[in-house]
C-alpha cells in the first residue's frame, strides 16, 4: 500500500506546511526519471499478482468466526522464512507485505511470471503455495481466507480476537476500534491525515437490501442516510482485500496504451468478480467494495468537494483519491480530445513545468492531476532528496492516489520498467477463481497490443459504468456502455458505442461484436500451444464465459444466497453471528476442496478442448472477418504484417515486434 518508514510521520497542521515542497520536488524527480527512460526500449513482459488475505480465528464452541489482530506476528515469521530461503540460495516461492489492517497480509509470487503462455500455469500453483506456506504460522483455530471483506466488520459485540472497544484516539471510529489498525505509522497517518484534511469523519453509506421482513435502517448521525448501512472509518474501505496485477511494458507508449484500455475495461472486470454483499452485518443492495473505497480514500474539504465557495483551498475536485481515471494518457491516434470529456481540475503550474521540459500535454496532464492532491505522510528527516536519485516525493502523492488503474515509472537505478497496475478487482474465495482472473487480464493485454485494440468510449461513460457494476447483480441485470467497433483503424461508424450486456462484451453478441473471449481464442489458436496449457488455459476461459453468462453465479450471489437460505435467517436483511460463522466455515471449506460449490466453480471440470468447440459455434462469420482483418493493416500509405512467434506472448503491433518487420 505505498511507501513504509521506520520513522514517525508528522500530523496533519504540520505536514501540510510541506505540501508544496513535496509537490515541487515530486515533479522534479518525476522530469527526471521521464527524461531517463522515456526512450527505454524492449523490455520484456513480466507480470504479477498481489492477493490479499484476511485471518480468521474461530470459536466453535461459541460459534463465532472473528478476525484475528496477529497479522504482524504472522507477516514477521514468513518475511524471516523468505530472507532465511534466500541466504541459501534457495527459490524464494513467495514474498510477504503488510497491508492496512490487523488481520490481513498480503501475498505475492517470490519471482515474476514471464513471456511464454506456459507461465501463466505457474500461477494458481503459487497461490495455492502461499496459502499453504500462511498456514504454517496459524494457531489451530485460526485460518487465512480469501473474502472480500468481513461480513461483520463493526458489529457490536465480538467480532475480532482479542476484542477492543471502538471510539479509539485514531479512527474514532463509533464501530470499530483503533486495534484494527496496522501498527506501522504510515497507516496511523494516513486514517489520521486523511480525516483531518477532509474536516470531518469519514461517511460511507451503502444502501440496505430490503427483505421480506426488513425494517427501515436508521442510525442517529447526520452524516447517515436513511435506509442505509452506515458506515465512519478507512478501516471500511481499506480493511477490503482485493486481487491485484502489476504488468511490465516494453516501454512508455504500450505502457500508456494499456492504462488507458484497462481504465475502461475495470467496471466490467468489477462486476464480473463481484464479491461484496454484506456490511457491518446487514445484507446491502450492492455487491461490490468499490463505493467504500472511494468514500475512505476521501479527504476532500467542503470547498474541494463543491458544498462550500473556494476560499481556503485551491481547487473543486470531482473525484476522490481512490476512484477511477480522470485522464486518458495515451497518444494513440484513435484517442480523440473529446474522450476525455469530465474536465478534472489539474494544477496549471505543474502542468507548465512539465510542458517546458518536453512532456506530452496528455501525460503533463494526467501528473498534474495526481499532483492536485497533498501528501498524506510526511517525514521530516526525509523532505530533502537527491532528485536525481530518488523518487519518494513523486511516490508520495503518486501512490497515495488510488485509482483503477495505476501509471508506474520505472524505480531509479533499477532494471525495472514501466509498468501497469490493474487494481480494480475484487478478491475471489478459490485459488482457481483469482488465478483465472488475473490470467484473463493478461491475456486482454495480449490481444490489445497484438490487435491493436480500441475500447476508447468518453471518460464520463466509463464513470457511469462503474456506479454500474457495483449495483446488485449487475452482471446478470445491467448494460455497460462499449464501443461498438474496437478493430483500431474501421473507418464510418467506428467512434459509435452502445450499452452491452456482460455476457455480450465477453463473448460477443452473434452479430457485429465478437467477444473479448472469442479475440482471446483465436490469439491463441494462432499460437503454437502444448497440450496441457491449452487445456488449463481453456479451463480458464470457459470459467470466465460461463461467469458472465450467469450460468455460475457471483461470490457477492452465491453469499446472499447462502445467508438468505440458512435456516437462522429471518428474512431481515440481518447477518447473525452463527449465520456468518457458518458463512466462513463453509468458505473455508471451498477453497481446501473440501465442500463442492457447482454455483461458483463448475468450470473447474470441463472437459480438454471445450472451450475451441463451445466458443467457435458462437463465433461463425466474426472470425472469418476478423482473420480477413488481420491479413494486414493499413496506417496512412504503409502496410504493416502481424508476425506471431510461437509460445512467445512478446509480440505484437507497435509494441514486442517492429512495425516494418
Amino acid at each position: 500500500m505505498g511507501l513504509l518508514s521506520q520513522s514517525e510521520p508528522l500530523p496533519w497542521e504540520q505536514a501540510k506546511k510541506y505540501a508544496d515542497h513535496i509537490r515541487n520536488h515530486g515533479i522534479t524527480q518525476f522530469l527526471s526519471i521521464y527524461n531517463k527512460s522515456k526512450n527505454r526500449e524492449n523490455d520484456c513482459l513480466l507480470w504479477g499478482d498481489e492477493i490479499e488475505y484476511m485471518i480468521i480465528a474461530y470459536d466453535d464452541e461459541g460459534k463465532n468466526a472473528k478476525l484475528s489482530l496477529k497479522a504482524s506476528d504472522i507477516l514477521h515469521e514468513l518475511q524471516k522464512a523468505a530472507e532465511e530461503s534466500s541466504k541459501k540460495d534457495e527459490e524464494v516461492e513467495a514474498l510477504w507485505q503488510p497491508e492496512y489492517a490487523t488481520y490481513m497480509i498480503e501475498g505475492l509470487p517470490g519471482i515474476p511470471y514471464g513471456s511464454s503462455l506456459k507461465s501463466m500455469l505457474r500461477v494458481e500453483q503459487n497461490m495455492k503455495l502461499r496459502r499453504k506456506i500462511a498456514s504454517k504460522f496459524l494457531s489451530p483455530n485460526e485460518s487465512i481466507i480469501t473474502l472480500s471483506n468481513y461480513p461483520r466488520l463493526g458489529c457490536p459485540g465480538q467480532f475480532s480476537e482479542p476484542y477492543n472497544e471502538p471510539f479509539g484516539p485514531k479512527l474514532k471510529s463509533s464501530f470499530v476500534p483503533d486495534e484494527v489498525l496496522n501498527p506501522h505509522m504510515r497507516y496511523h497517518a494516513l486514517s489520521d491525515n486523511i480525516r483531518n484534511r477532509r474536516g470531518s469523519s469519514i461517511t460511507v453509506n451503502i444502501p440496505i437490501f430490503h427483505d421480506k421482513k426488513s425494517s427501515n435502517l436508521f442510525y442517529d448521525c447526520e452524516e447517515a442516510l436513511t435506509d442505509h448501512i452506515y458506515m465512519d472509518s478507512t478501516a471500511f474501505g481499506w480493511g477490503c482485500c482485493c486481487l491485484q496485477t502489476t504488468i511490465q511494458a516494453c516501454n512508455i507508449r504500450e505502457a500508456r496504451k494499456l492504462y488507458d484500455q484497462l481504465a475502461i475495461l475495470s467496471p466490467i472486470m468489477l462486476a464480473l468478480t463481484a464479491a461484496t454483499p454484506i456490511w457491518r452485518g446487514y445484507l446491502s443492495d450492492m455487491d461490490c467494495r468499490w463505493l467504500a473505497i472511494v468514500n475512505a480514500a476521501d479527504d476532500r474539504t467542503k470547498e474541494e468537494r463543491g458544498l462550500e465557495p473556494l476560499k481556503n483551498d485551491r481547487f473543486v475536485i470531482n473525484k476522490s483519491r481512490g476512484d477511477t481515471i480522470a485522464y486518458y494518457i495515451s497518444p494513440d491516434k484513435t484517442l480523440k480530445t473529446e474522450y476525455n470529456d469530465i474536465h478534472s481540475a489539474y494544477d496549471r503550474n505543474i502542468y507548465k513545468k512539465l510542458i517546458d521540459n518536453g512532456v506530452d500535454e496528455l501525460l503533463a496532464r494526467h501528473v498534474s492531476y495526481l499532483f492536485i492532491r497533498d501528501p498524506l505522510v510526511v517525514l521530516e528527516e526525509s523532505l530533502h532528496q537527491d532528485d536525481e536519485s530518488s523518487l519518494n516525493h513523486f511516490e508520495n502523492i503518486q501512490s497515495t492516489n488510488w485509482q483503477s488503474v495505476r501509471f508506474k515509472p520505472p524505480p531509479p537505478n533499477s532494471d525495472i520498467g514501466w509498468r501497469i497496475e490493474f487494481r480494480c478487482m475484487e478478491i475471489q474465495i478459490t485459488d482457481f477463481e483469482n488465478a483465472a482472473f488475473v490470467i484473463f487480464i493478461i491475456l486482454l493485454t495480449r490481444i490489445i497490443l497484438s490487435y491493436d485494440l480500441n475500447f476508447y468510449i468518453p471518460i464520463s461513460k466509463v464513470d457511469e459504468n462503474m456506479v454500474i457494476a457495483y449495483k446488485r447483480n449487475a452482471i446478470n441485470t445491467e448494460k455497460f456502455w462499449f464501443r461498438k467497433n474496437i478493430f483500431a483503424n474501421c473507418d464510418g461508424d467506428a467512434d459509435e458505442f452502445e450499452q452491452m450486456t456482460i455476457n455480450e462484451i465477453i463473448s460477443g453478441n452473434g452479430k457485429e461484436f465478437p467477444g473479448l473471449i472469442n479475440i482471446i481464442v483465436q490469439y491463441l489458436e494462432s499460437m503454437n500451444i502444448d497440450i496441457e496449457t491449452r487445456y488449463h488455459l481453456g479451463k480458464y476461459l470457459e470459467f470466465i464465459s460461463m461467469r458472465a453468462s450467469g450460468k455460475i453465479q457471483t461470490a457477492a450471489t452465491w453469499i446472499r444466497n447462502f445467508v438468505r437460505s440458512h435456516p437462522n435467517y429471518n428474512h431481515d436483511s440481518i447477518v447473525s453471528q452463527e449465520i456468518n460463522y457458518d458463512l466462513i466455515k463453509m468458505v473455508e471449506g471451498i477453497q481446501k476442496g473440501q465442500v463442492k460449490a457447482p454455483e461458483l466453480l463448475e468450470a473447474h471440470i470441463i472437459e480438454a478442448g471445450n472451450i475451441s468447440k463451445s466458443l467457435r459455434v458462437e463465433r461463425g462469420p466474426l472470425i472469418r472477418s476478423l482473420n480477413e482483418w488481420l491479413q494486414g493493416i493499413h496506417l496512412g500509405n504503409q502496410f504493416f504484417k502481424v508476425s506471431v512467434y510461437a509460445d512467445d506472448l512478446n509480440i505484437g503491433i507497435g509494441s514486442h515486434t517492429d512495425w516494418n518487420e
